[in-house]
């Protein structure tokens, strides 16, 4: 450094040197003007003070050098300093942010990009800083609390916007499962007064439906109650609109005979539209039917005309029945031509016998004993003889004799005109059935076998009908007591 400085100030003296010497020789005066007077030659004190003042201005001119010098260096080397404490410092920067704007805070890759923005700018003004004192100004802190809240307003967005959809979508379904539930009500032939309340219903559950702010609110929406409502008007409408007193509700196959009342009052306790839904009203139409049953299979065969009854089928199992129909009146009741066969026997017999007998007993015993030596002996003999003689006779004489009625074949002959005082046989045989029955009754014996067929005549709704007819070898008749 010394050498440098030395070399310095030789060259700046020798500069000197250089600079008191003209460099080019004076310019010659114009010709017109007129010559100046010769120059004094310089006295020894002025040429001293010159180069006095010459060495004045080198020294002034190498102190100015190097103060210059060291002042390039002071400022060179506070410069680097303050360009490593701003370097450090927007490193420190750079790695607040990192810590601030890490992967961690942001996971929605939708809104991450509003979260960029204010980590972009923050960076930016960061790198653009000239001093320590902007970037100390620059609060990273700020930034990140700006882009956490554009986040946090984007996914608030985000959740607003997939709230809605899921609410719109919702309330589509809600939409489409009210009209599928209204449509089998519109479907049936409804009076207008019902129609008419049946639509207006529908249109206030869709309103209420649209106008609903959530999905708690669309789903609380039922639109049960009304429907059972509904359909409960509709069902006393049909069970109004039958001409008849009774009508038949069928529910799972099971029929029933009930009065309009009873209808009402069985479909007014249900709590249920699907469960309504499966009961069905129909009306009441009468028709008569012939049964050939045994008697076992009809309530004994204690039927009369006018009786109230049931009818029960075997399911196949034994002791499993089902009921076919609730009610039912009997018409006739007819015993079939093997029951009208009437077979009397009589026999008439007489026994007589007579015995004699007599008997004669004879009976000889000998015995005789001594004691030779004193040891006792016995002997003895017996003779029995019996003589008896015994007579018998007997004698028995019989006489019997039987004869058939057949009735059918009587009836018959009725009918032709063949038989004489046919007026007085037809009302002997008059109800000849029924006293056979009644006789049975009021003795407590059974006269005709419980295999006995009857052919009977009964009264039924025409909805029993096919069940009856289906059921027939299985079918049993119960009577209604009242």
């Amino acid at each position: 450094m010394a050498e440098d400085i030395e070399a310095k100030i030789r060259r700046l003296r020798e500069l000197g040197k250089v600079s008191a010497e003209p460099s080019t020789p004076p310019a010659k005066p114009p010709a017109a003007a007129p010559k100046k007077p010769p120059r004094r030659p310089r006295s020894i004190s002025s040429i001293r003070e010159k180069e006095r003042r010459k060495r004045i201005l080198i020294g002034a001119s190498i102190l100015i050098i190097i103060i210059l010098i060291i002042s390039v260096g002071a400022y060179a080397y506070l410069q680097n300093r303050a360009a490593n404490e701003l370097k450090n410092a927007r490193e420190q920067k750079l790695r607040e942010v990192a810590y601030y704007f890490k992967a961690g805070n942001f996971t929605n890759p939708n809104c991450t990009k509003y979260a960029n923005q204010y980590k972009t700018e923050v960076v930016n003004k960061i790198l653009q800083a000239k001093t320590l004192q902007e970037l100390n100004a620059i609060n990273v802190k700020t930034y990140f609390d700006k882009a956490v809240q554009a986040y946090d307003s984007c996914v608030a967005k985000q959740r607003q916007l997939e709230y809605e959809r899921i609410l719109n979508q919702t309330k589509q379904e809600k939409l489409k499962s009210i009209e599928l539930a209204f449509q089998p009500l519109l479907s049936m032939p409804l009076p207008d007064s019902l129609k008419a309340k049946v639509v207006s219903t529908l249109q206030s559950l869709e309103q209420q439906v649209k106008e609903a702010k959530t999905v708690e609110q669309v789903e609380a929406i039922n639109p049960d109650p009304y429907l059972l409502s509904l359909w409960r008007d509709y069902y006393f409408y049909r069970i109004d609109s039958i001409t008849t007193p009774d009508v038949i509700l069928e529910k799972n196959g099971v029929k029933t005979l009930v009065s309009k009342s009873e209808a009402k009052a069985i479909l007014g306790s249900i709590m249920s539209y699907q469960e309504l839904l499966q009961y069905q009203v129909y009306p009441v139409q009468y028709v008569e039917i012939a049964l050939l049953l045994p008697r076992d299979r009809i309530a004994g065969g204690f039927l009369k005309p006018g009786d109230k009854i049931m009818f029960f089928a075997s399911n196949g199992t034994k002791g499993s029945y089902h009921e076919i129909a609730n009610q039912g009146y009997v018409e006739m009741v007819l015993l079939p031509s093997t029951a009208g066969q009437i077979a009397v026997s009589e026999s008439q017999s007489q026994t007589s016998s007579s015995t004699s007998s007599s008997s004669t007993n004879y009976n000889e015993q000998h015995s005789s004993a001594y004691n030779p030596g004193g040891i006792s002996y016995t002997n003895g003999t017996t003779y029995t003889d019996t003589y008896s003689n015994s007579q018998t006779s007997s004698q028995s004489s019989s006489a019997s004799y039987t004869y058939n009625v057949n009735l059918a074949e009587i009836l018959k002959a009725i009918a032709a005109g063949k038989i004489q005082a046919s007026e007085e046989v037809k009302q002997q045989l008059e109800n000849y059935g029924w006293k056979v029955i009644n006789l049975e009754e009021s003795s407590d014996m059974l006269v005709l076998p419980p295999d006995t067929e009857f052919l009977i005549i009964v009264k039924v709704p025409s909805i029993f009908v096919p069940d009856i007819l289906q059921n027939q070898q299985d079918l049993y008749i119960a009577k209604i007591s009242t």
